[in-house]
């Protein structure tokens, strides 16, 4: 070694360029320090640094940095760099404060390092000195110096500056705008993300994956004008990497487009791209929301093939898929095999549990989270009285409003409130719940009037209704399911003439009822109906098959609801109008297309109509089969004839 000192530099500095792992570099470098001419070469020290830093060893990395006799500015960037790279930054900043006392000047890879983690740590202040120095010396017209500058001021909020400096940049590419994305982003400025995307594409500077990273902090409730757009930068993308994937996953489940998600994440298998942690935790809501439980299931399968787990986010992804599904004792085996769980998991469990009807079981399981020592959360709060509303849990519902206001010293929120209208409604207390809302410390909003409307429509109590009405009328013109509300309660009353009086009203505002549509997954394949559909190729076999469930559920005893329906029409033309309901569309389709005794599950956009939950529970007897329907408040499981909600929805 000592007779052919150059070879053995090239061979040590080849090899340690590829960052050997860290039983191998410790070797490396026991032979380096033995060797004296080695031992002194600066170019292997530095070389030996970055390799220490790239395996996390960052206090070797600094030993060596401070055993180096005769450093330059090469070693303290180097310095810098690792502390960076390791998430160390105010670590690295001091090694930068330091630089001057040994009479070294920073560099053009010295500032864009440091500006990263001032950036990171939003060190504003050390941010605004950087920006002075580099102005004096003119590193400012740097294009890695001024693309540290703009990602630092948008880090640190201050989204003028880092326009004007990408504005002064005399050259800009992908990461300089990406920097400006991602600062907007950051700040919730959403529309002024996109609108920096739309300047990229008139300078003909083409969004990548790193634009699509950019977006995601900002991902959250966008029109569909801009889902349409970031669908198209995705679309666009020469080379989709698996961060892009994520995104444009992201964006569908935050925008209440799960079916475009689902639809997303199979054509990224197809594509061959294999799911991270971070694709999963993105899709399980977007299965949730459609009960697609083959797709869940299949996805927890291969969280625990790749171990990902433990991984608190992603189980509690897991374990709300199950409830959303209407899984209860999938959901409990998820929760119960977590090596951790935090309050958003026992609230997913308690949520789920009232939602299926079992109110006493959420109940104890809220008393088990307390008892554990867990401090229940607003959030915790709003899941255990919804609980205590669908399980008709009265006294339970008001001890445990006051335990949080007393106990918790949690102020309520309109939810709560919310909750406490919709549980002295359902127990048919209309009056208490009137009274309720009029003693309110804060302004009722639409969902606490509009719990209050549905208590009136199930009482048939018409005096308070048509208050309710009234203030949702005011708060919510174009919204159609409250006319349909005030419409059903006078039909009740066989008030004809001021349902006709609701009806023409719709008709003058331009107001239409919302469409009821239902969704089935079979084979992994979700399939969507809409009331009255015969888009589906085999329709014809599907109303012959409905025609005759119906005649069986006539001769056990059924009668079509005909109460709410248009009274200007025939009463048999009210029993069809009901029959093609999207829920039985989705029922016969499932039942004609899978295998005698597979549990159907159905996810309605609409509250279950009185008529459909009458004739769900005659098929479940008919078919032998269970059917789970969600609807937009609860879970109702068909068995031989009878629902978990116990008529009580």
């Amino acid at each position: 070694m000592h007779d052919s000192p150059f070879l053995a530099d090239e061979l040590f500095g080849r090899v340690l360029d590829e960052y050997p792992d860290i039983k191998t570099l410790k070797k490396l470098h026991a032979k380096i320090f033995f060797d004296q001419h080695l031992h002194q070469n600066p170019s292997l020290g530095i070389k030996l640094m970055r390799a220490y830093a790239a395996n996390g060893e960052i206090r070797i990395t600094r030993h060596i940095f401070d055993g180096i006799p005769v450093k330059n500015v090469v070693f303290f960037n180097v310095m810098i760099r690792s502390y960076v790279n390791n998430y160390r930054y105010d670590d690295g900043l001091l090694v930068f404060k330091t630089m001057s006392s040994y009479g070294f000047i920073p560099d053009n890879y010295t500032y864009p390092c440091v500006l990263k983690a001032c950036s990171a740590s939003q060190n504003l202040w050390v941010g605004l000195q950087i920006h002075a120095a580099v102005v004096k010396i003119g590193l400012d017209l740097n294009l890695f110096v001024g693309n540290g500058l703009v990602s630092m001021y948008g880090k640190c909020d201050k989204l003028l500056e880092a326009r004007q400096v990408l504005d002064e940049m005399p050259r800009r590419d992908v990461v300089s705008w990406n920097s400006m994305v991602a600062g907007y982003a950051q700040n919730a400025r959403f529309d002024d993300a996109l609108e920096i995307c739309r300047e990229m594409e008139l300078l003909r500077q083409r969004p990548d994956v790193g634009t699509m990273a950019s977006l995601l902090p900002a991902i959250t409730n966008t029109s569909s004008y801009n889902v349409s757009y970031i669908k198209r930068i995705f679309d666009n993308l020469v080379k989709k990497s698996l961060v892009s994937w994520n995104v444009m996953i992201t964006v569908f489940v935050s925008n209440s487009m799960p079916g475009e998600a689902v639809d997303l994440f199979l054509q990224m298998e197809d594509c061959e791209i294999e799911p991270d942690a971070v694709t999963i935790a993105s899709i399980l809501p977007a299965c949730g929301d459609l009960s697609a439980l083959l797709l869940g299931r299949r996805l927890h399968r291969y969280v625990d093939m790749k171990k990902f787990r433990p991984n608190l986010l992603l189980e509690n992804a897991i374990l709300d898929m199950y409830a959303k599904c209407g899984c209860l004792e999938e959901a409990s085996e998820v929760f119960n095999s977590m090596k951790f769980q935090d309050v958003v998991s026992w609230t997913s469990l308690i949520s789920a549990y009232g939602r299926n009807g079992q109110g006493s079981e959420a109940v104890a399981l809220f008393a088990k989270m307390q008892d554990l020592g867990m401090s229940p959360d607003s959030v915790a709060f709003v899941s255990v009285l919804s609980a205590c509303s669908h399980g008709g849990l009265l006294d339970e519902g008001k001890y445990y409003f006051k335990l949080m206001t007393d106990k918790y010293q949690i102020v309520p929120r309109l939810e709560h409130y919310s909750c406490m209208v919709d549980l002295l409604g359902r127990a048919g207390r209309v009056h208490d719940a009137y009274n309720f809302v009029k003693e309110m410390p804060i302004e009722p909003n639409e969902r606490v009037w509009g719990a209050l409307l549905s208590a009136c429509r199930v009482y048939s109590n018409m005096e308070i209704g048509l208050v309710a009405a009234d203030k949702l009328f005011q708060m919510a013109p174009q919204q159609a399911g409250y006319y349909v509300l005030l419409s059903n309660i006078y039909a009740k009353a066989e008030r004809w003439q001021e349902v006709t009086r609701v009806r023409s009203i719709m008709k003058s505002r331009g107001i239409k009822k919302t469409p009821g549509v239902s969704n089935v997954e079979l084979n992994h394949k979700i399939y969507t109906f809409l009331a009255g559909d015969r888009s589906h190729p085999k329709s014809k076999e599907l109303y012959e098959e409905l025609d005759v469930l119906v005649g069986k559920m006539k001769e056990l005893g059924y009668v079509p609801e005909t109460d709410s329906a248009l009274h200007d029409v025939e009463e048999e033309d009210k029993e069809c109008h009901l029959a093609v309901h999207s829920e039985k569309l989705a029922i016969v389709f499932a039942i004609l297309n899978s295998e005698p005794g597979t549990t159907i599950r159905i996810t309605k956009n609409l509250r279950v109509c009185g008529d459909c939950h009458t004739a769900a529970k005659l098929i479940s007897k008919i078919s032998e089969r269970e059917i789970v329907v969600r609807d937009t408040h609860r879970f109702h499981h068909f068995t031989n004839g009878i629902c978990s909600c116990g008529d009580y929805w």
